[in-house]
């Protein structure tokens, strides 16, 4: 008397039968809004500040982590922004695959820091000479390999973009055991 006249959709559940599962459908009511919206509800602040801290550095170790291992293993996926990319790869492979008058600055600066010890007018002469040579020719090997890298990623690429230079040289001062992403390109042929 005071209820309601059973719907079209109504019927056709009682019809069809609650218990088995129709292929495609997503067989569930849908849920309401309020519900919806208080089950995706979380505070601005956090309640427990030592549980969010602690849940925090576990995920950041975790991120850390996968970083550090695309670093040793050249992953795409997980290197960071500024690794990442064709172009970047690129830039890092003709890098690695030359010898860089840079890489030899670090060995040569400690025998240069052990001359400095001796206190004979020769030895401050030599030590003076190997010390700005050496910078002379590692920044003018550093300038023509980026102009000869610039003209392949042009080539490839199309041209290059901000911070590319800079990337190439930083690379090419660094030790190839140093280097973070780790080589992945032998010494020898230029990639294409």
């Amino acid at each position: 008397m005071f209820g309601r006249d059973k719907t079209l959709n109504d019927q056709l559940k009682d019809e069809s039968g609650s218990a088995e599962a129709r292929p495609g459908a997503k067989n569930r009511p849908t849920p309401k809004r309020r519900d919806q919206e208080a089950a995706n509800k979380r505070p601005l602040v956090v309640t427990d500040r030592k549980v969010a801290k602690s849940k925090d550095k576990v995920a950041r170790r975790e991120a850390m982590a996968k970083q550090r291992k695309a670093m040793l293993s050249g992953d795409e996926r997980y290197l960071p922004p500024r690794d990442k990319g064709p172009r970047r790869r690129f830039i890092r492979d003709s890098v690695d695959a030359r010898w860089n008058v840079g890489e030899f600055m670090l060995p040569v600066m400690l025998l240069v820091l052990l001359l400095s010890f001796i206190r004979t007018p020769w030895a401050l002469m030599g030590v003076f000479i190997l010390v700005y040579g050496l910078i002379a020719v590692a920044v003018l090997d550093a300038f023509l390999m980026w102009h000869r890298t610039k003209k392949r990623i042009q080539e490839k690429f199309g041209g290059s973009e901000r911070g590319d230079a800079w990337y190439a040289v930083m690379r090419a001062f660094q030790m190839r055991r140093t280097r973070m992403p780790k080589p992945t390109r032998p010494r020898g042929p230029q990639p294409t």
